[in-house]
């Protein structure tokens, strides 16, 4: 029927606006809420005179988002020069002489260090793998090699591989597996990632691999 197949036209072009606009709108709250929490803690070590002034602040909508922008940009600048990333060393060394604390610390640090690094190779490459069983093909993210005991058992010739979940891909598993297993795609990471998300509804365009070979 007609109406049937202009509703689903409608959805289709209606959806991915009203969810992009939804997760904003998450995360605008979200980073207001956190704004709103600093705001109450100032207020309660401030004198009274001033709390007109912080109630006022709490009612404009987005501003934590503006001043945690502003909060990144200006840490960032500070810490580029020598001074700055003396204080990120001080900073660290607290944070890792606190029991519990350091263990927590130090692997989010190692992983923002390895993801957000400029020459770091994570989650630059999409790859074609089997799994969860041979014959079964499924994408992955080359997120590095392997390291220390793992890489002198395994050997060199072995690549870590993020397998995500679909279609939530922030949820998924770690792999190693032998660099041979694996297929590099010329598709962009962007592109894998929206091919995982869709379920393989949104292909990317049809490229030819670069390297690798199937398992036999």
């Amino acid at each position: 029927m007609p109406i049937k197949k202009y509703l689903l036209t409608g959805l289709m072009v209606w959806l991915p606006l009203a969810i992009t606009i939804w997760v904003l709108l998450w995360l605008v709250g979200l980073l207001d809420a956190v704004f709103a929490g600093f705001l109450s803690g100032v207020s309660a070590v401030t004198p009274i005179s001033s709390a007109p002034t912080i109630e006022r602040l709490h009612s404009i909508p987005g501003l934590g988002v503006v001043l945690v922008f502003a909060a990144l940009l200006i840490t960032g600048a500070l810490v580029s020069n020598v001074a700055g990333r003396w204080w990120v060393k001080q900073w660290d060394k607290l944070f890792t002489n606190i029991p519990i604390v350091k263990s927590i610390y130090n692997s989010v640090k190692k992983v923002s260090d390895t993801l957000f690094s400029s020459n770091g190779n994570a989650f630059r490459t999409a790859l074609l793998i089997q799994y969860p069983r041979a014959g079964s093909w499924t994408i992955g993210f080359q997120t590095g090699n392997p390291g220390g005991e793992v890489a002198t058992h395994l050997g060199s010739d072995f690549v870590s591989v993020y397998v995500p979940t679909t279609p939530n891909p922030t949820s998924g598993f770690f792999l190693m597996l032998p660099r041979k297993d694996v297929i590099e795609l010329e598709m962009s990471v962007d592109e894998a990632l929206t091919y995982v998300i869709s379920m393989g509804s949104v292909a990317p365009g049809s490229l030819p691999a670069k390297s690798g070979s199937e398992t036999q």
